[in-house]
């Protein structure tokens, strides 16, 4: 991408767009409060932001209070299939933000955009999934030294960037997002529940009640997922390695059973685990005849489509909208949905407004925080300050018109004592 500007599908987009990106801003009051305080006290005045974020109108929020923060902010799309084009266009027309993202867009593509955004020379970075970060580390390393932070959005990234520490190869330091309170009590259970069956009624019209459903992990995400789908009169299933998470699902009314067992049984196929193949090829050839198989995990990596493809002796591209049917021996057939990638973005909008307002104000007050502190921040992952997520949870209470209680002078002393008993 050398030399270019920005590189997005059409700028003749950029209308619709821009109606998205209002319509998302006139539900994320929290994050416009923290825009006015932004374009006030300018936190960010002449920092170089790169962000690796999924291209939607709520992300278009986020990056127009980085900017009114005083922030030079470069964009580029944290998955090939999650960028709304029309979003992308805006934000080159109409805010002069340098986007490098194009929904479907191939691999290689994908990299050079991933390269754009570090091209930029950013002292702080924002990802989802930790792909650029990864980059930094191999390909632009020398980046590093200037490094203030990263912001670490989603459940994936962080663990990479954990592992990362734990080799001790971590050379920036880095906000775990992700583990604040306010991002994946809501974002990953209310939102990737809400979306990612959104995804997969648009992709294929099916009618959940009555169906077999199997959640692959039980998660933030999977136990957003398996409570809207059983809202929705599925029969669901749910399917674990953790024995802790899997006695929950049981106690929380779920059949609970291995993946082998599930296979046999299941309808529809939903894996939100962040590891790769669980669904394998062992589970695929005992998939009933018309079974969906989805994911709504970070990477394409939860199916194995390698095995899928080579196990099929017919392969249909889009027989509907996102939607891939592979034949078997036997004429059995399964349909694949977003390819294996993120389904609520691939073949929906992703996640509510009113829910990305916590994790995105989360977002841009973690990097004010970091900018503030940058002098003692060490090479290693990092919690979002409680102070933060109070503020965050306090606003967006109030914006709903819900006031709660404060303890006494009485309570607060009998909290923190150890003397008063019975």
């Amino acid at each position: 991408m050398a030399g270019k500007k920005y590189h997005v599908r059409d700028l003749a987009l950029a209308q619709h767009g821009r109606k998205r990106i209002l319509w998302a801003d006139q539900d994320m009051p929290v994050l416009r409060k923290v825009r006015e305080r932004f374009r006030k006290e300018k936190p960010f005045r002449g920092l170089r932001f790169s962000a690796c974020l999924h291209v939607t109108a709520e992300t278009a929020n986020l990056v127009q209070t980085l900017r009114a923060g005083g922030a030079e902010v470069v964009l580029c799309a944290s998955n090939p299939l999650s960028t709304q084009d029309d979003v992308a266009a805006a934000l080159v027309k109409h805010d002069r933000i340098p986007v490098f993202a194009i929904k479907g867009e191939d691999h290689k593509i994908y990299y050079r955009h991933l390269r754009a955004a570090l091209d930029h020379a950013p002292v702080i970075t924002m990802d989802d999934g930790a792909d650029l970060v990864s980059m930094l580390h191999k390909d632009y390393s020398h980046l590093a030294s200037r490094m203030i932070a990263s912001m670490e959005e989603t459940t994936t990234g962080v663990i990479r960037l954990r592992a990362l520490a734990a080799e001790k190869r971590l050379r920036i330091p880095v906000i775990a997002v992700n583990d604040a309170s306010t991002k994946h009590l809501f974002d990953n259970r209310y939102g990737t529940g809400q979306s990612t069956i959104d995804g997969i009624i648009r992709a294929t019209d099916i009618l959940l009640a009555g169906k077999r459903v199997v959640v692959a992990g039980y998660g933030w995400c999977g136990k957003g997922v398996a409570s809207r789908a059983r809202g929705m009169g599925s029969k669901v299933i749910v399917t674990e390695v953790d024995a802790i998470r899997a006695l929950e699902a049981a106690m929380d009314g779920f059949e609970v059973m291995t993946m082998k067992e599930a296979a046999k049984a299941g309808d529809l196929f939903i894996t939100l685990t962040g590891d790769m193949h669980v669904i394998g090829k062992e589970h695929l050839r005992l998939l009933k005849d018309g079974a969906v198989i989805c994911n709504s995990g970070h990477f394409d990596i939860e199916i194995d489509i390698k095995a899928l493809k080579q196990m099929a002796v017919k392969e249909e591209k889009n027989v509907r909208n996102f939607v891939d049917a592979y034949t078997l021996p036997g004429g059995k057939k399964i349909f694949l949905l977003g390819e294996g990638r993120l389904v609520n973005l691939a073949a929906a909008e992703g996640h509510p407004a009113s829910v990305m307002d916590m994790s995105f104000a989360t977002q841009a007050l973690a990097s004010e925080w970091a900018v503030k502190n940058r002098r003692k921040l060490t090479p290693q992952v990092y919690d979002v300050p409680k102070a933060v997520e109070d503020w965050v949870a306090s606003l967006k209470l109030s914006s709903m018109g819900i006031h709660i209680d404060r303890l006494t002078q009485e309570q607060q002393t009998y909290l923190s004592s150890w003397n008063i008993g019975t």
